[in-house]
């Protein structure tokens, strides 16, 4: 088992004092958004053998299981975060596995540079992601159906928004969600500036049902993501409950503190705001235009303690432990490699005592306990 010591992403909508707080210590003044934890060529986790992703490409089979390094290839498929957002994320969408294979090679042809900010495609893997609760935690998550999303709308009582929610009663779900998004996505930007700024004002003055989408234009002054989001499904989770985000499902991350994993891939197409590139044809080609329910997953007991976040995908395994004071330890022995990160009290993993925020790579088939008073988010794949 190796301890890990990890990187903290300092993007500029991380929370200056979400992640000191968890782990003690004292915040910089400076964002810290996210915690790696894995072995992204981006930011390995190191241990006392060395970077965790060249740890991995000396033996695979030994640390992954010959199970896992059979089915995933000689990587880990996973990437585990924690993620601290003190201002909203961009809305953004992740592609399947075979538009992502598609678009990877369409602009590898091209000669796309890989660093290129206009570039959507970084690797050719699909990347769903599951997001768990911490702190009370706000987001956006899939479109809600066309009546609700023209309903809301109309409710800011906008004139330049009145054509949107026209078009939205005005055909069938699918084509009425993407005629909406390309014509938001597509406005001129002074048009949609006004219309932006309008609708802000409007949702200021209204607050409540409205409130969350005021404060995405205080932070994205005119960027038309902020209509965009209008037609997603607004979501609060309570610590201990999650979102599976699969491919294709428009979402955002507007505040809060969580524990996410996610398939490890760094696929992205945005659909606004962001200062960043929007490919707009691209975008539309991903997003699968469907009303669907959020889906809150709140964690599904076994008899041995362990709390799992069930979810379609083989890639990742995301489950916890919560564990009272004298409480008999716990085998998490497993063929697969795992990740066990301590989000609160003090955990003993194997001869690792892990607080809150302390990780370690437990390779596939090393005997491992648990024990101790604290929380315990243990990561593996399905093999």
């Amino acid at each position: 088992m190796d301890r890990l010591t990890n990187t903290v992403r300092p993007y500029a909508w991380g929370s200056t004092t979400a992640i000191p707080h968890l782990i003690g210590a004292e915040p910089t003044g400076e964002p810290q958004a996210e915690m790696w934890m894995g072995a992204h060529p981006g930011a390995p986790s190191r241990t006392g053998r060395g970077p965790l992703n060249e740890v991995i490409d000396q033996a695979p089979e030994r640390e992954l299981g010959p199970g896992a390094a059979a089915k995933f290839g000689p990587r880990l498929p996973f990437l585990l975060k924690l993620l601290a957002a003190g201002a909203p994320l961009s809305l953004q969408v992740h592609p399947d596995l075979a538009q992502a294979k598609e678009g990877y090679e369409a602009e590898e042809r091209a000669g796309v540079p890989m660093d290129a900010p206009h570039r959507n495609y970084k690797d050719a893997n699909h990347k769903p992601e599951l997001i768990c609760a911490l702190t009370p935690f706000e987001g956006l998550c899939g479109f809600r159906a066309p009546e609700e999303a023209a309903r809301f709308i109309e409710g800011l009582g906008v004139d330049s928004l009145k054509p949107y929610a026209d078009l939205l009663r005005a055909h069938p779900e699918e084509a009425a969600l993407c005629e909406v998004l390309t014509a938001v996505l597509s406005a001129g930007p002074e048009e949609m500036a006004t219309t932006v700024t309008e609708a802000a004002a409007a949702a200021e003055r209204l607050g409540g049902d409205y409130a969350p989408y005021a404060g995405l234009a205080h932070h994205y002054p005119g960027d038309p993501g902020v209509i965009a989001a209008m037609l997603l499904n607004h979501v609060r989770l309570n610590p201990g409950e999650a979102l599976f985000l699969g491919a294709g499902v428009p979402h955002a991350y507007i505040d809060g503190l969580g524990v996410e994993i996610m398939a490890n891939s760094d696929n992205v197409l945005r659909c606004g705001l962001t200062p960043k590139h929007v490919d707009v044809p691209e975008l539309l080609r991903i997003v699968r235009f469907e009303a669907t329910d959020p889906g809150i997953l709140r964690p599904e007991a076994s008899p041995d303690g362990e709390e799992v976040y069930a979810t379609p995908i083989d890639e990742f395994r995301l489950s916890r432990y919560v564990l009272p004071e004298g409480a008999a330890a716990h085998d998490v022995t497993a063929e697969t490699p795992q990740i066990l990160l301590c989000t609160a009290g003090t955990v003993q993993a194997g001869e690792l005592a892990l607080t809150a925020g302390q990780s370690a790579f437990v390779p596939a088939g090393e005997k491992t306990e648990v024990s101790g008073a604290g929380t315990l988010f243990r990561a593996t794949v399905v093999a």
